[in-house]
Formats: structure tokens, sequence, C-alpha cells
């Protein structure tokens, strides 16, 4: 009997001591963690990547110039092109014209190959270094509050996006210029047709 007694009182100690060294332990990597605490995320909140607006197509150097001559860029003008592709616009409107130019473009590769094209340009001609920036971006999150002139050469559906979410904000006398679609209801000031080898270009202005 006395023998069962002592048993049962050791294994009780035991026990009772495991259990404090564990309750030490959890205390212990409750103040102290290992890793910091992953914060929660809302999949919700979470925003999907983007495909951009329009395939890329390369505008013709020739429509590029026509395009900025007709929004009459100066160098007084921060000139946005939405979608900007290998930043042709953005580069021509910065180094032909002197204007601002930021290029928005949604494309990793694309932002990538419109900054080998700056870089090019601006060993060219070092002034413009500080007036040509891309971005990569959504261009219907881009705030265009300080844009004088905004190009464009997307599908028309995007156009159509651009007209109801980006013309009602845009200041008076903001020009915008479009390679090839128009924007919906809303009339250009001027249409211009130009051609290149045997194709036809159709080139948009507004002046709201």
């Amino acid at each position: 009997m006395r023998t069962l007694l002592r048993f049962v009182l050791i294994a009780s100690i035991t026990l009772l001591t495991l259990l404090a060294c564990n309750s030490l332990s959890l205390k212990t990597t409750l103040e102290n963690p290992k890793f910091p605490p992953l914060p929660i995320v809302n999949l919700k909140d979470i925003e999907p990547e983007r495909t951009p607006d329009a395939p890329y197509l390369p505008t013709p150097q020739a429509v590029v110039l026509k395009m900025l001559e007709m929004a009459k860029v100066t160098e007084s003008d921060v000139v946005y092109d939405l979608g900007s592709g290998d930043g042709r616009i953005a580069i021509a409107a910065a180094q032909k014209f002197g204007a601002k130019a930021i290029g928005i473009e949604i494309d990793p590769e694309l932002i990538r190959e419109s900054t080998r094209e700056s870089k090019s340009a601006i060993a060219q001609t070092p002034e413009i270094r500080d007036r040509l920036k891309f971005i990569r971006q959504d261009l219907f999150k881009t705030d265009l509050d300080k844009a004088t002139v905004i190009t464009l050469y997307l599908l028309p559906e995007a156009n159509l996006r651009i007209l109801s979410e980006i013309v009602p904000k845009l200041k008076a006398g903001t020009r915008i210029v479009s390679h090839e679609y128009d924007l919906g209801d809303l009339a250009p000031n001027q249409t211009e047709t130009i051609k290149v080898g045997d194709r036809e270009y159709t080139i948009y202005l507004w002046v709201l």
C-alpha cells in the first residue's frame, strides 16, 4: 500500500512539473515570438493584376508628330500619354516640343522598354532628363490634375471609359488627341488623316 501511495505521489509531482514547464514555455513564446505575427489579409482587398486596355501596336513616328502638332504642344504643356507603350509619344513630346511628358503604362515589359528608349533619348538630348517620366499604373487611376494635353491610342471600349470616367475630371482647355478611335458622342474639334506608306491614319482632337 505504501509503495502504491509513493508511486502516485511521484507521478503527481512529475505531472505538475511538466505542466508548469509547458506553461512557462508557452508564456515565453507569446511574450517573445520568434517571428512577427503575420497581418490578416482580406482577399477582397487584393486588386487583381489588370490586363492592358489595348494591345501594343507602335504608332508610326509621322503620326506621333502629327498628334502633337494638332494639340499645339509647347514647352509650357504637361503631356500625359495614357497607355504609353514603348514611350515614343512621351519622348517626342519632351524631345521635339520641349514639354513635360509622363507616360502611363500598365504592362511591365513595356515600361522596361520605354525606360530603355528614354535613356537613349536623354543621351541625345540631356536637357529632357527632368521633363520625361514613365509610370507603371492603371491609367484610370492616374492623377491628371496637371495635364494640359492627353494622348491616346486605345481601343473603342477604353475610349468610352475615358469619356465617362476621365473627361469630366479634366480642367477646361485640356486638349485630348487620339489616334484611330474617337470618343463616342463627343464631337472632335478637328479630324485629320495622314498617309504613311500605303495606309491612312485618322487623328482626332478635342479641346475641352
